[in-house]
């Protein structure tokens, strides 16, 4: 039986294997809400945007921005693009 993680989390079980293989508290999270919601699909392909290697360093900083990635200033392209992906 899994922990109760509070009523943030929607799905105990899958937040802690998450968790366990080392996600952060933060992907795991959103992951198990997701998987826990009727209007959400995780396991779909996503939307129909170009991998971020097509994007412009100037549409990675403004999304690393948008998502308040820390030290995106000091950032290059290929560290923008890590810094988005692990966020």
């Amino acid at each position: 039986m899994s922990k109760d993680h509070g009523p943030s989390i929607k799905d105990d079980e899958t937040y802690q294997a998450l968790r366990e293989d080392g996600a952060s508290k933060e992907k795991a999270a959103r992951i198990a809400n997701a998987q826990a919601s009727d209007s959400q699909d995780p396991g779909h392909k996503g939307g129909k945007a170009p991998p971020y290697e097509e994007w412009t360093k100037d549409d990675l900083y403004a999304r690393a921005q948008e998502i308040g990635i820390e030290g995106r200033s000091d950032m290059d392209k290929d560290a923008l693009i890590e810094a988005l992906r692990n966020h």
